[in-house]
């Protein structure tokens, strides 16, 4: 049997993509063809513009739907909103570092709601259409932290093993079906949040930049490199992918071997 690898015409939805990893991601749907409809709370004319661009500079169909993550309606409206859902990339996520009897009860439940919750209702939302167009690809952007945990990140570690649990779960209830759900997994990637962070790191710890990448940010990571959001669309376009059809509740780490160790 052949191998179909294209998938232009398809809509994918990607939470929190005005920026970092989502954006990445949907810029490599939008390379192969595929409609992307971008995502985040803001709602900016800078947020339009950049659906415009992808579109302009890709040739498919681009759109911004604005949504908080944290408020579960808001998730489920998304998707009624974007009309149409064939690859939902639950992406959205915010993070937080405090040990836990000092972790403020707020930002527990902002972390718990936008990186997990979140998804858990957008999948909701988005099977039925799957279903109805008798196709479809959950793909979960959890952590390494969803394997594995660090000291201090409660919140997050909690949440990106429940979104693993979940897309388990998710793939378990549409075995029968072509519909596929899974979860990748990323280490430390170089986003502009990250980026923005080496400065000050390298004045804490007197370093020069290549130190502070490979002994501070990158400790953990064997390959003292960092992921791309390159090759996490690239990750993605995979697991859309006919390729991919029989590979479904399972995890894949893009962490340069951390969760080898």
């Amino acid at each position: 049997m052949e191998i179909n690898m294209d998938l232009k015409g398809k809509t994918a939805l990607v939470t929190g993509s005005n920026s970092g990893i989502g954006l990445g991601v949907a810029r490599e749907l939008a390379k192969a063809g595929i409609n992307v409809v971008l995502n985040s709370f803001t709602d900016s004319q800078e947020d339009h513009e950049l659906a415009h661009s992808i579109a302009t500079e890709f040739g498919v169909e681009a759109r911004y739907i604005s949504a908080d993550m944290s408020k579960a309606d808001e998730c489920r409206d998304l998707i009624t909103r974007a009309g149409v859902c064939d690859i939902l990339v639950n992406n959205a996520g915010i993070q937080y570092v405090a040990g836990i009897d000092e972790f403020p009860v707020d930002k527990w439940d902002a972390i718990i709601a936008i990186n997990m919750s979140s998804a858990f209702h957008t999948t909701a939302a988005a099977l039925p259409m799957m279903r109805k167009a008798g196709w479809g690809r959950v793909i979960n952007i959890a952590s390494a932290h969803g394997l594995t945990a660090s000291p201090y990140k409660s919140a997050y570690v909690a949440a990106k093993h429940g979104v693993v649990g979940l897309t388990k779960v998710t793939a378990l209830e549409t075995a029968r079906e072509a519909i596929t759900a899974n979860a990748i997994c990323p280490g430390y990637v170089l986003t502009p949040l990250v980026e923005a962070q080496i400065p000050d790191t390298m004045k804490k710890y007197d370093m020069d930049r290549e130190t502070v990448i490979r002994e501070v940010l990158l400790e953990r990571q064997p390959s003292k490199e960092f992921a791309t959001v390159e090759q996490l669309g690239g990750t993605c376009l995979f697991l859309a992918s006919d390729a991919a059809a029989q590979i479904t509740g399972t995890t894949l780490s893009v962490d340069g071997g951390w969760t080898a160790l």
